[in-house]
């Protein structure tokens, strides 16, 4: 079996920010088989390859070189594994809050804080994603992948995987592995996780089950996110720092109200509050500008590219790094640098 190759083709919808961008060639992989005929087309030619999902992590150029690949593979398939845990394995292309729901239709629980962050469930491991007091890797048993390097198909362990904050060895080892699907071992009877401040808040005086969650976390992101399908934007753009105690406590005698979590590092910084205190939110340049409602967030208003969303990302860090002895790391990839 051939792939479908087509030529020229506008990435503008597989990309959350949003940007015009071509690729010089492109195709998807619906079937097993299309991931056979790419191993062996890229076996035969070598040639670059961009492998993408909802493209909710990527900062493309104007023209894209070689061949994106969009990995559509869809199927869930659950296996009760007795106590109450459940094993879920789920293609890499399909949806990622579409899954979460329904999940937690299926009375299946564990993702219910991680509702609504854009992005297929293939993405999900390489950023190890989060919010709310939970991170996709807790969850994660093993990923099947394909690794280009050794020309196998195999299962990571969660061990494997090297999960760290809003990293993974996907990530670190960026174009090894080709992500097919997804194992997640989760429950029918497991607490709610509401450890974090807005969300414990929110849910207040109310019952606390899954389905609370679940709702309290869609209002609190609808209220204080952008949708992509409206306003362009990768969701977080800058990872939260981590400082030495030392550096932590220079701050907070300049800054009494810095926002900051304990971390076995040190401090963790919240970025939003860095860049929030130094007067960037709400923020326009051009086509351009920081959120109103959420610091860490970068937009597409409308007609951007790549170059307008990087000079903004620098100039917000070198204000950052200038005021308070801290780079912010950037999240999302860029493709190609």
């Amino acid at each position: 079996m051939s792939l479908l190759i087509r030529n020229d083709v506008d990435l503008q919808a597989y990309n959350t920010f949003g940007f015009h961008s071509i690729a010089r060639q492109y195709c998807e992989l619906r079937e097993r088989a299309d991931i056979e005929a790419l191993i062996a087309r890229q076996a035969r030619n070598g040639e670059a390859l961009l492998v993408i999902g909802g493209g909710s992590n990527l900062l493309l150029a104007p023209r894209v070189p070689g061949l994106v690949a969009r990995v559509a593979l869809t199927g869930i398939e659950l296996e009760e594994l007795g106590d109450h845990r459940v094993g879920v394995t789920v293609a890499a292309g399909e949806n990622w809050h579409e899954t979460v729901c329904w999940l937690l239709e299926q009375g299946i629980h564990g993702l219910e804080n991680l509702a609504l962050i854009p992005g297929s469930v293939g993405a999900a491991p390489v950023q190890n994603i989060g919010a709310y007091g939970v991170e996709a890797g807790q969850f994660i048993d093993a990923v099947e992948v394909y690794d280009w390097q050794a020309g196998r198909y195999e299962w990571l362990s969660r061990a494997q995987c090297g999960f760290a904050y809003r990293d993974s060895v996907f990530k670190r080892l960026s174009g090894r592995y080709l992500i097919l699907a997804v194992r997640f071992r989760l429950s029918r009877h497991i607490e709610p996780v509401v450890t974090y401040r807005p969300l414990r808040e929110a849910l207040e005086g109310k019952v606390v089950d899954h389905r609370a969650v679940f709702e309290a976390v869609c209002r609190i992101r609808r209220s204080k996110l952008p949708d992509p399908s409206r306003l362009g934007n990768a969701g977080s753009f800058f990872k939260n720092p981590v400082i030495s105690v030392d550096h932590y406590k220079h701050l907070q005698s300049r800054y009494p109200d810095i926002v900051a979590f304990p971390d076995p590092a040190g401090y963790k910084l919240a970025s939003g509050w860095l860049i929030d205190h130094l007067g960037w939110k709400g923020r326009r340049i051009g086509p351009v500008g920081v959120h109103e409602e959420q610091a860490l967030v970068l937009v597409n208003h409308g007609g951007a590219d790549r170059a307008a969303v990087e000079a903004l990302a620098q100039a917000i860090r070198s204000d950052v790094d200038r005021a308070f002895g801290v780079m912010l790391e950037i999240e999302p990839v860029f493709y190609p640098r």
